[in-house]
């Protein structure tokens, strides 16, 4: 099934009057062409993403400053629940919690973005030409530039409980931020393919983000569920969660000056060699699952056409 190029949509765009070529929807486009095919449509990804974050926020009063004002607001609902209704004594509980709501933002907001994104966008997917692996990348790219958002955030609550990170734990929390975005952008791509012939899919995996949240140590301590576990010998099957290790390692950097002087110990006092060799496990397995799923769109998005 051959359909029109998308080049026409991106000249007009940016005036850039190079031409991508035409692609023939097929299961037997290797890997690697696929990933050519969307490094010359990299334009078009930061395209879809600004268009995200102009769209969330057109005609709203104030306008983008809601990218701001959103992590804040959340921040503190959640400290004043947890904080006070819950009778969390976590120290410096909104610095603790900031630190793991973070990448779980970026994953949060990866997958809910993806899911259904070649489904709204069926017009798109059925008449123009175009990696449609981008249209989930896209989201991923912007649940990038909220973390970002949301960071500035974090980085306001530092300078006012007057909290300095960790800095020797800079590498694993950059770490940490790679493989969050590589293990999203898997889950991404695949979901978004099989969303087009499983529309239950979508609402499934609202149900499923429910589920994980409270699977990473995000609103309670590590220590609550990690000496449980250690005690009958299974505290690994809880770290076969990449989001458990990546969340802990976005504690240590920024909370992990503050955990040492609370009693209990929120977060592991593990080492930064112990993080790094963990991450650097998550980092293989997401992008082995990235490829996998590469292949399994590359596999199925021929009828995609017929499905929407």
């Amino acid at each position: 099934m051959k359909v029109a190029p998308m080049a026409p949509l991106l000249a007009a765009r940016a005036g850039d009057e190079r031409q991508l070529p035409s692609r023939v929807v097929s299961a037997k486009v290797s890997l690697r062409n696929r990933f050519i095919e969307i490094w010359q449509a990299r334009e078009l990804i930061v395209f879809l993403v600004r268009k995200e974050l102009k769209v969330r926020y057109k005609n709203s009063v104030l306008g983008f400053l809601w990218s701001f004002l959103n992590p804040a607001l959340i921040l503190c609902v959640y400290y004043v629940v947890f904080k006070y209704f819950l009778n969390n004594h976590i120290l410096l509980f909104a610095i603790y919690l900031f630190a793991g709501l973070l990448p779980w933002n970026l994953f949060n907001n990866s997958l809910l973005g993806s899911a259904g994104v070649l489904v709204a966008q069926a017009g798109i997917v059925k008449k123009v030409s175009f990696p449609r692996e981008i249209l989930a990348l896209a989201q991923v790219g912007t649940a990038i530039c909220y973390f970002f958002f949301q960071a500035c955030i974090m980085l306001a609550f530092l300078i006012g409980f007057r909290v300095m990170p960790d800095w020797k734990f800079l590498p694993v929390m950059l770490l940490a931020l790679v493989c969050d975005v590589v293990f999203s952008a898997a889950l991404a791509v695949f979901l978004s393919a099989v969303t087009v012939y499983l529309r239950d899919v979508q609402h499934l995996i609202e149900v499923a983000l429910v589920a994980l949240f409270f699977s990473a140590p995000i609103v309670y301590m590590f220590t609550t569920v990690g000496q449980k576990l250690a005690h009958h010998g299974v505290l690994w099957v809880y770290f076969l969660n990449p989001l458990v290790t990546i969340v802990l390692s976005f504690q240590r950097f920024i909370y992990g000056t503050v955990a040492p002087r609370d009693n209990p110990i929120p977060i592991p006092s593990y080492g930064e060699h112990w993080y790094l060799a963990a991450l650097a496990i998550i980092l293989v397995v997401s992008v082995l699952l990235f490829l996998l799923a590469m292949l399994v769109f590359g596999r199925i998005e021929g009828n995609f056409a017929e499905e929407l």
